[in-house]
This record gives C-alpha cells, structure tokens and sequence, in this order.
C-alpha cells in the first residue's frame, strides 16, 4: 500500500509542478527576472517535462503485481493503432517547432509564440484536446496491475483539470470564438451530436484572428 501512495504522490506532483511552470503568472515572472532567457523557457520546459517524468515511470514500473483491469488484444491493439495513426496525422496542422520551443528560441519570441494562429484540425471538430483523448485511449486499453492502475486514474483526473487551465488561456488569447467554440465541443470525449463542421470551423478560426489582435483579447505579461 505505501508503494501504491508514492506512487500516486509521484504523479500527482508531477501533475502539479507541470501546471504550475505552465501557469500565465509563473511564465510573467520568469519574464522579469530573467528576460534573456525567455525565449527558451518552451524549450526547457518541454526537457524538464521529460527529464521529471522518467523518475515517475521507473518507480511505477518496479511494481510488481497482478492485472487488475484486463483489456482483450482484439481491443488493445487495434486502439494502439489508431491512437498512433491519429497523433501523426494530427501533426499535419501543429507546428512541430512551436510546440517544441524551437521557433521561440530561434526568433527571440515568448514560450507561446507571437501571434500564433488558431487552427482547428479535422479532430478538433470532434474533441477539444484530441491527443489527450488518444492518450486516454492507450491508458485505458492496455493491462493495468495496481501502480497503472492509480497512475491510469492520476493522469485522467490532471488532464481533466489541465485541459480546464489550459482553456482560460485559450480563451484569454482568442476571445468569444474559443467561447464559442467550447459550447459546440466536448472537450476530451467525443459525443453524439456534438461537433462543427469544417466551413464552421473555418470560420471561427477567422474570427479568432480578429479577437486576438483586439488589444482585449491580449494576453498580458
């Protein structure tokens, strides 16, 4: 049992910490007191994300014990594919070096970029955070013995609430057409009904153009 609530405690801080260096606030003070480093903050933060990570997993993966949720091959391998093809196929609409921090870095710019333009890709007609979604499909189709099993509940429960923290900035940035765009789709599962259109979402993408260079819908530093 006191494996199982390290184990936890390790995500759970891992969660915690990974919010906090994303936090708009966090960011704004890194800002002032070290301004020449600003650009490359995406960039270590991204190789912090990784580096902290690798701990968390050692100790969940030393634990030994039986499976507690059981997924069929029939099912797990098939939702492994698709979780794989839909995360390379959504990388057409990222900008691999922004999402990186490279572009930051190279063109002396803040860790969000500048004037980063809002795109939504077919998936994102259906979910608001398609690769959590995936995520969420390979967490839940695979074998889970004890330590996944709370890692699996840990992880759903930050990307929940991260994907929450994630959205106050994302409308901050882009205004009412993210508003909008929230109330048409669900955020980490898709549902019946509850999708845009690709005209549609050409169209808030357009008017999330015009809101971010509204000074309002700016987000201070």
């Amino acid at each position: 049992m006191l494996d199982l609530i390290l184990i936890a405690c390790a995500w759970l801080a891992y969660g915690a910490l990974h919010s906090w260096l994303a936090a708009t606030p966090v960011k704004a003070w890194v800002e002032r007191q070290w301004p020449g480093a600003w650009p490359s903050y995406r960039l270590l933060f991204n190789l912090l994300s990784v580096v902290l990570l690798l701990p968390v997993l050692w100790i969940t993966l030393r634990y030994e014990g039986a499976v507690l949720w059981q997924v069929p091959s029939v099912i797990a391998w098939p939702a492994l594919a698709i979780a794989v093809a839909g995360f390379l196929w959504s990388m057409k609409w990222y900008d691999g070096a922004t999402f990186l921090g490279w572009r930051q870095w190279r063109d002396r710019v803040g860790p969000d970029g500048e004037g980063e333009a809002f795109r939504l890709s077919p998936m994102h007609r259906y979910v608001r955070h398609p690769w959590y979604t995936l995520g969420l499909l390979v967490l839940w189709t695979r074998d889970l013995n004890a330590a996944w099993l709370v890692a699996a509940l840990v992880v759903t429960m930050y990307l929940i609430i991260g994907s929450r923290l994630e959205e106050e900035k994302l409308v901050a940035r882009y205004g009412s057409a993210y508003r909008r765009y929230c109330r048409r789709v669900p955020g980490l599962l898709p549902l019946p009904g509850r999708f845009i259109r690709a005209d549609e979402a050409r169209m808030l993408e357009t008017q999330a153009h015009q809101d971010f260079h509204e000074p309002h819908f700016r987000t201070p530093h």
